[in-house]
């Protein structure tokens, strides 16, 4: 028994597919001895059909010019005449050398030496980030401390020039923000009295701060 299996293949230019469902990859079966018996077609969903056009004996001969292949990359093909029709086509990818040595390199570079050059790569790149990112910080907060202490300063000469320019006077008391509506901001009340020494009591409603909140 010879069988073919035919990945595509065309009569005179023409797709030569399963009879029932259109497939066109499907196998060639030849069966005996004698050249001039038909061989059948058996597609993938379980059609069969005898080919009219095709004898055992052109099965052969398909077989014997078959490109076969080298390399992956190759394809097996096929070119014959019958009764003054071409057919060709292309046969299903039988597995040779090649397939395996490109199977396992793929599997070889994808699955470890990719990852591991990957896994190295960004490892460099996040030693190399670090000090990078340390350095930066750094200059950073040395900006920072510089700007804040130049508006500081900028602040302090802003209030001197507002002051005349003059020293502080370690004695000067700074006016109520919000000052007591009861003793106007004194925080206290001056009274007299023939009974006691003092002079002043506190203001109880701002608790002598001469400010309300």
């Amino acid at each position: 028994m010879l069988t073919l299996k035919i990945q595509q293949m065309t009569v005179d230019g023409h797709p030569n597919l399963c009879p029932e469902c259109g497939s066109e990859a499907y196998t060639l079966d030849g069966n005996g001895f004698i050249d001039k018996l038909p061989v059948r077609g058996n597609c993938w969903q379980s059609h069969s059909w005898e080919e009219p056009l095709i004898t055992l004996g052109h099965l052969k001969l398909i077989n014997e010019v078959r490109t076969g292949r080298e390399r992956a990359e190759d394809e097996d093909t096929f070119e014959i005449e019958i009764g003054g029709a071409i057919l060709a086509g292309v046969l299903h990818p039988d597995v040779i050398l090649d397939d395996l040595k490109r199977a396992t390199r793929d599997v070889y570079w994808k699955r470890i030496i990719k990852p591991a050059i990957r896994r190295r790569k960004n490892k460099a790149v996040r030693t190399v980030k670090r000090p990078f990112k340390k350095a930066a910080s750094a200059v950073t907060d040395r900006v920072d401390d510089t700007v804040a202490a130049a508006k500081a300063a900028a602040i302090g000469a802003a209030w001197g020039l507002q002051a005349g320019g003059t020293e502080a006077d370690p004695d000067y008391t700074p006016e109520p923000v919000n000052p007591c509506a009861a003793c106007n901001g004194k925080g206290s009340f001056n009274i007299k009295s023939r009974m006691h020494d003092t002079t002043s009591v506190r203001c109880s409603v701002c608790s002598g701060t001469g400010e309300i909140d």
